[in-house]
């Protein structure tokens, strides 16, 4: 029986949880042992997980802004280090990651370096100072530091575009992961992930959301590490594979020379199902220049230090020292999945080009290759697709297609891992979009609900009453997130990208400025995010239009150094042209910049 403060309790709950889930995976590991079906494995992992997070969410429920918002500002550092590793390891880290690196090489990692050092900039110019200034939303502190409700309105639509860019990308995800584990088409099993997301956060707010994402951490990192370290011990490449990924890498293009590569016709590829891609790189090599490599890793850095939904995690630690230590916990616990990712899609490729191994398929019979059980799944799925383009009956490198989607989460049974490793990972993939989509949707509620309906509209509003209409704005952007994520206009992956660059377009400069720079004023501030984020989107609309077009080899992926750098411009010029803010302002702001002593903001 656990006796006490639920916060002095949170090591004995988590660790009964942890326990409970590997219990849980040890029934189903049996289950399977004794004749129960792959599909029914698949439905029970992600019903069971997803019930466990609804639970936590009703338990978690409040009627108090501040534990809605904030989450009572109590979350202890390793907990919300935890909390922010789940809302940071999206759709897009645990389920299109390794699938970017498999197929567009090792130029993607620039997005680890981008997302990881992001942080760096998290801790050093923003998470601690945005915290002292006690807000509850990131255009909280764009209103009170710079004054008035245009400035306030201008960060609510920056955060609005990129968190709902974002959301479409988690939503996708858990569709993508409902539908092979349900077994139903992907356009609605969006509004069942839907539906599974709005349970964590309904009722409970952040602190539902908190508590929720600590649970589904410990999940999704079981899940990625686990088939990592059993098929790099299965395959050869050592029980921590991470030492050896260079000689892996090597082994890779031993086998793509000896198989050799025949670029495809563009018959041929009209033949392939849309969103497909080859098994090799070679057709589809990014980020092969220094430039390219180091324009993504900024854009990812700077979108990082950006995104409202990153931010927020960081206004419910109990201090100003709390939110730096969280900063340096959410580092270590992200880098457990991101140090693995290279490694996944390194290792999925082996078990599917190495002839030596069993799981092999290169160079074997076209007939053979369809007649395997998870090849008919994942082609069914429309995630997989084989096609004897030259006639002569031999799977070769370039006759076979996959989804980016599809590679961590078929893995395991391309591996020829037992099927319950394939219903953890499916687990751990709803997870981690699940943990991130709450945040993401929280987050642009929680800014129109706070400081659109509460702070511009309706400043004399009761609690109860400002609470509904987060909650509504919940469903309401739920569902328009689903909806658009059915139609699929973009791949998970882009569409994460995007959305860094949009936060990175209109707020980066806007909010360090607005710690580091007591002349930054509201007109400079305004200026900066309305040029930024429309010149931003402006060069991202002429890229599409004449065909990736791109000036100063910036491109889809890195339009936000044209955002931020005109957002720069504008708020420096504009400040300078115009008068600077008044004395208490600046003593705000210099009272900010001291890591310790009283928040600048009261209850609000």
């Amino acid at each position: 029986m656990i006796k006490g403060n639920f916060i002095d309790n949170l090591p004995k709950v988590y660790g009964i949880y942890t326990g409970g889930f590997l219990a849980f995976i040890i029934i189903m590991a049996i289950g399977e042992q004794m004749g129960m079906s792959a599909k029914l494995i698949g439905i029970c992992f992600v019903a069971f997980t997803v019930f466990i997070y609804a639970i936590i969410g009703w338990l978690s429920r409040t009627a108090q802004a501040d534990a809605y918002y904030v989450a009572g500002r109590q979350v202890p550092t390793v907990f919300n280090g935890m909390a922010t590793a789940a809302d940071w390891m999206s759709g897009a880290s645990f389920v299109a990651m390794a699938g970017g690196i498999y197929f567009k090489g090792y130029g993607y990692m620039a997005l680890l370096v981008g997302w990881t050092g992001g942080y760096v900039l998290v801790a050093s110019l923003l998470a601690p100072y945005l915290r002292k200034f006690g807000c509850y939303t990131v255009p909280d502190f764009i209103g009170t530091r710079y004054g008035g409700n245009l400035a306030r309105l201008c960060a609510v639509i920056v955060l609005t575009v990129a968190s709902f860019t974002y959301v479409t990308a988690q939503i996708n995800a858990t569709g993508t992961i409902a539908s092979v584990a349900l077994d139903i088409p992907f356009q609605y099993a969006v509004y069942i992930g839907l539906v599974s997301i709005l349970l964590c956060s309904m009722l409970g707010g952040m602190r539902g959301v908190t508590w929720t994402q600590v649970a589904q951490y410990i999940v999704l990192i079981v899940a990625y590490l686990l088939p990592v370290f059993w098929i790099s011990n299965k395959i050869g490449a050592g029980f921590f594979p991470h030492f050896m990924l260079a000689d892996e890498v090597a082994r890779i293009a031993d086998l793509e020379q000896q198989f050799g590569f025949v670029a495809n016709s563009k018959e041929n590829l009209a033949l392939v199902p849309k969103g497909l891609a080859g098994i090799t790189k070679a057709h589809s090599e990014v980020n092969a220049t220094p430039w390219k490599f180091i324009s993504l890793a900024i854009c990812m850095m700077a979108g990082t230090a950006s995104l409202p939904h990153v931010m927020m995690r960081y206004f419910t630690t109990p201090s100003v020292k709390a939110a730096r230590k969280s900063v340096g916990w959410s580092l270590f616990f992200i880098f457990l999945l991101y140090s693995s990712a290279p490694m996944l899609a390194t290792l999925s490729k082996l078990s599917l080009m190495d002839p030596s191994l069993p799981t092999g398929i290169i160079g074997k019979s076209i007939a053979d290759v369809q007649a395997i059980d998870w090849y008919q799944n994942w082609n069914a799925a429309n995630l997989m697709f084989v096609s004897d383009f030259n006639g002569n009956g031999t799977l070769e490198l370039n006759e076979f297609f996959m989804g980016g989607k599809a590679v961590v989460l078929a893995t395991p049974e391309i591996a020829g891992l037992p099927y319950v490793i394939s219903g953890l990972v499916a687990a751990g993939g709803m997870a981690a979009a699940m943990s991130t989509a709450d945040g993401l949707i929280l987050a642009i509620a929680n800014a129109i609900s706070h400081d659109v309906y509460y702070k511009i509209i309706d400043p004399k509003a009761e609690t109860a009453k400002r609470l509904v209409v987060a909650r509504v704005l919940l469903v309401v952007i739920g569902f328009a997130g689903a909806t658009i994520a059915a139609m699929e206009i973009q791949g998970i992956l882009g569409s994460v990208i995007w959305a860094f660059d949009f936060a990175m377009s209109g707020l980066f400069f806007p909010l360090v400025l607005g710690v580091w720079w007591k002349r930054a004023n509201r007109e400079g501030a305004i200026a900066g995010m309305a040029l930024g984020l429309i010149t931003g989107t402006a060069y991202l609309v002429y890229l599409e239009a004449y065909n990736g077009a791109e000036i100063l080899g910036i491109g889809q992926a890195t339009f936000g150094i044209v955002g931020a750098t005109v957002s720069l411009v504008a708020m420096v010029v504009v400040s300078l042209l115009t008068s600077e803010p008044n004395a208490a302002t600046q003593r705000m702001v210099d009272e900010v910049r001291i890591p310790s002593g009283r928040t600048i903001l009261g209850k609000q």
